[in-house]
């Protein structure tokens, strides 16, 4: 047996080690190297010979997994090898790719034509600790997890340290630091000496930089402050303390295509930016020089199309929209035939035309040709290709939603013709159920054939169902209230076997039990229960629901009440899906049923006696929000109508008596009542995080006869909307800035307003986007107002408030949030203006 070492050129690139302090730590340290010494080196210029690899012996290591080293290195037992040859240097090289080991030393043991290696390795030292000085410790643990930094996981080495300089300047830099200084110390651990050690990364941020000027160079046809509006994200310095002018460098690229797409919109074509200089003018201000060539300017000369067989170039045309003589516009172009980056799938497009007739491959492609120096010639180029048709609609990452509740909700079924709107519609569908992640929804189609395609819906499920507890202040007292919400609920499998994990779950039925209570002297109750798809085929929802509340003078527990007034109520409710005019409608009836006892009820117009109400609402509604928890785009509106029988028209009373007794009067209560909400979602960044919602709502309690006023079902008008007391069928309309109430119009016997309007509009921004948590912030001004009738009612007549909020979204309890708004006018019946106010939220509110 012969044990020889391969020389090899390969030298190691590695950050040397701290060295140990002491002789026992060098001796600690000395103790890893187990290469032997004094060993002849195999001659690499002799003729080749063939082997077999018995073993693979590595030595040296303590850390790393031993197999993996072998299969990086591409050492197999009972492989043949040629030595001399290129193959030892090669594991070699492999093995110093790995960036983890500081020397690495192949030998061999050579008997007849077998041989074991021998690998004698040094590990580099692990970076058990990552520190910082000179910032704070939440930007440590930012870094920490922006950077991935994990202890005892890496290998010491320049690149790891170069790397991660580079990042840490580049964070400061995002943040405006851009002349921040990053050095790195590294100390050797003293219960591993020479085996493990902390690096230390000194942060020096130097001043913020801030964008002091942007000049442009070669602009004649816009000014320089015109060009500058065109930017975005990247602005200079300026009287405006909520536009940031540091400098980002990704989004100075973003901006400089829509400098682009200005020119473009505007007919100069032939637009391009020569030349953009970064420079510093002060020690914490930059400017930025933009040397621009316009060029000429471009007007649409004649517009054919070539390819096109399914559509008349007629048809194609008027989509298309563009003329001879029209400004070119090559945004605009883009958008009307649905190419390019920014392509909004729901928007109606040449494209969107082939796509949604089962043209999946078909392509658009427009050809200019520039004619003489001002005119343009398009050529419009379609490759159809063929018709696409459904083979199988496949779904993933269902656990506990049954797979036929899914597909009953997919408008994509195998044997249609492949059509992308249905896709944008099965997205919205899906995320209004509340069981599935909405940033993953996302559709694979995969073609298995000239003419098939499958499509696949990969879902995350998250948690849906919700257990609330809230409070609120109401008629002078706390109220609190529980709720459990269980969202995918199965009756048909409440009497099966292991079904109950923890309920009988898969259905999408949804039920709803809640109570509030202030401890004493009142108390409410309230189920619910929806089935979405009624008998399971088509989608027409079934809800019943009921409730009771009492308030009464037991103001002790144990003391007992004298005088009360309860409330019960039950409800049947029917809805359906239409088709027309779009798939968003949603036609819902309602009959319901409430009956108000009184005994010695001084506080309201009637003192004793029984109300009852029997009404039918119907409500028209219209959704194509993409997703319930933050929407981006879409909107929502919903008109309804309430109403009870006219019984003063055939009861043969005379309600204009005024020896009427109230308990007469409203026996049986009479009212229609119409309410109207919209909401609209608008995305205004170029990643759709920046949304903006513009809400408008208003609500009217009519009357058959004047002398017949319904004090039931009016509106409370102020406030977080969330108080919890109601016992007089109210509905509580949250108006921030201004305390519960607040706007109810003053009036002789206290009753609410029947006529209210609101306008919102909000700024959002998300912070967090995830399964298991949504977080968000949001600016908002808002403006309403509440009337003691019809006659009253103005829509331009309002308080109004602005402020800021944060909502906090958990899938086991539902929206959270806090708002501070200040009122800038005074509430009814006040001269002071209501000033600044808290206000908390539980519940998507619309």
């Amino acid at each position: 047996m012969c044990l020889v070492f391969f020389a090899t050129e390969l030298n190691a690139q590695t950050q040397e080690p701290p060295k140990p302090e002491t002789e026992e730590a060098k001796n600690e340290a000395d103790s890893v190297r187990e290469f032997p010494k004094n060993v002849p080196v195999m001659d690499l210029d002799g003729a080749a010979r063939r082997y077999f690899i018995r073993k693979v012996n590595i030595h040296g290591v303590r850390y790393l997994d031993h197999d993996m080293i072998k299969a990086s290195a591409g050492l197999v037992e009972g492989d043949s090898i040629y030595l001399p040859s290129n193959f030892i240097s090669n594991a070699i090289e492999r093995i110093w790719n790995q960036r983890v080991f500081s020397d690495v030393q192949i030998a061999a043991d050579v008997e007849g034509d077998s041989l074991d290696l021998l690998l004698y390795l040094q590990e580099r030292p692990r970076i058990l600790n990552w520190e910082f000085t000179g910032i704070t410790k939440g930007k440590k643990r930012d870094l920490i997890e922006k950077l991935k930094l994990k202890r005892g996981n890496t290998a010491l080495s320049d690149y790891v340290i170069d790397k991660n300089i580079k990042l840490i300047k580049k964070y400061w830099a995002e943040k405006g630091f851009r002349n921040a200084e990053v050095t790195a110390r590294i100390e050797n651990d003293s219960l591993h000496p020479g085996q493990a050690v902390t690096v230390i990364f000194d942060v020096d941020r130097h001043q913020k930089v801030k964008i002091g000027a942007i000049n442009f160079i070669g602009n004649e046809k816009f000014s320089s402050k015109r060009l500058r509006k065109t930017f975005k994200k990247t602005h200079q310095k300026s009287w405006n303390i909520f536009r940031s002018s540091k400098f980002n460098d990704e989004e100075w690229e973003n901006d400089k295509e829509l400098l682009i797409d200005f020119y473009n919109s505007k007919g100069y074509r032939n637009a391009t930016i020569l030349k953009d200089s970064i420079y510093d003018i002060s020690e914490n201000r930059m400017a930025i020089d933009v040397k621009v060539s316009e060029g000429n300017k471009y007007y649409i000369r004649n517009v054919s199309w070539v390819g096109n067989s399914v559509y008349p170039t007629e048809d194609l045309q008027r989509m298309f929209a563009v003329q001879k003589g029209d400004t070119y516009d090559k945004k605009s172009m883009h958008k009307r035939l649905g190419i390019g980056k920014e392509v909004d799938p729901d928007a109606m497009s040449v494209s969107s035309l082939y796509q949604n007739d089962g043209y999946m491959m078909s392509q658009i492609e427009p050809a200019e040709t520039i004619i003489g120096n001002d005119s343009i010639d398009i050529q419009v180029k379609i490759f159809e290709g063929k018709q696409f048709t459904i083979n199988e609609v496949n779904i993933t990452g269902n656990n506990r939603v049954d797979d036929e509740v899914i597909r009953r909700e997919i408008y994509t079924r195998p044997g249609d013709l492949y059509n992308r709107s249905l896709l944008m519609q099965t997205i919205r569908t899906l995320n209004a159920m509340g069981h599935f992640n909405p940033e993953a929804i996302v559709p694979s189609p995969q073609i298995v054939s000239n003419e098939l395609v499958d499509i696949n819906w990969p879902l995350e499920e998250t948690a849906s169902d919700q257990f609330s507890i809230a409070g609120g202040w109401g008629a002078g007292t706390f109220v609190g209230s529980v709720g459990i919400t269980l969202n995918n609920l199965s009756i048909k499998n409440m009497f099966k076997k292991g079904a109950w994990r923890p309920y009988p779950m898969g259905q999408n039925q949804r039920l709803s039990i809640s109570g509030q209570t202030n401890g004493t002297y009142y108390k409410a109750l309230a189920l619910s229960f929806t089935d979405p798809w009624l008998g399971g085929r088509k989608p027409n929802s079934f809800t019943i629901s009921t409730h009771f509340s009492e308030n009464n003078d037991a103001t002790y527990m144990w003391r007992k009440a004298t005088r009360y007034f309860r409330t019960y109520g039950v409800s049947v409710g029917l809805g359906k899906r239409l088709t027309w005019p779009d798939p968003f409608f949603t036609l819902y009836t309602e009959l319901t049923y409430e009956r108000y006892d009184l005994k010695n009820w001084n506080s309201f117009i009637m003192r004793d006696g029984v109300s009852n109400m029997l009404s039918f609402k119907v409500a028209l509604s219209r959704n194509s929000v993409d997703q319930p928890i933050y929407p981006r785009r879409g909107s929502e509106f919903t008109a309804s109508v309430q109403a009870t029988l006219p019984y003063s028209v055939w009861d043969g009373k005379h309600y204009s008596d005024p020896n009427m007794s109230n308990q007469e009067r409203y026996r049986w209560i009479e009212f229609h009542k119409w309410m109207f909400k919209g909401q609209w979602f608008q995305a205004i960044s170029r990643n759709s995080n920046l949304v903006i919602m513009a809400k408008a709502e208003m609500g009217y309690l009519g009357h058959y006869n004047r002398h017949k006023v319904s004090p039931f079902q009016r509106f409370d008008v102020g406030g977080d909307g969330m108080s919890g007391y109601n016992i007089y069928g109210i509905d509580i309309i949250s108006m921030r800035g201004y305390e519960d109430g607040a706007l109810n119009p003053i009036s002789s016997d206290n009753s609410y307003a029947t006529a209210y309007n609101k306008y919102t509009l909000e700024l959002r921004y998300p912070v967090i986007l995830k399964p298991s948590s949504n977080i968000y912030i949001l600016g908002f001004l808002e403006g309403g107002n509440a009337f003691n009738s019809w006659k009253d009612f103005s829509p331009f007549r309002i308080k109004r408030s602005a402020g800021l909020g944060v909502r906090l979204y958990l899938p086991i309890v539902g929206m959270l949030g806090i708002d501070w708004g200040y009122g800038f006018d005074a509430p009814a019946g006040q001269v002071q203006k209501s000033g600044g106010q808290f206000h908390f939220v539980m519940g998507q509110q619309f």
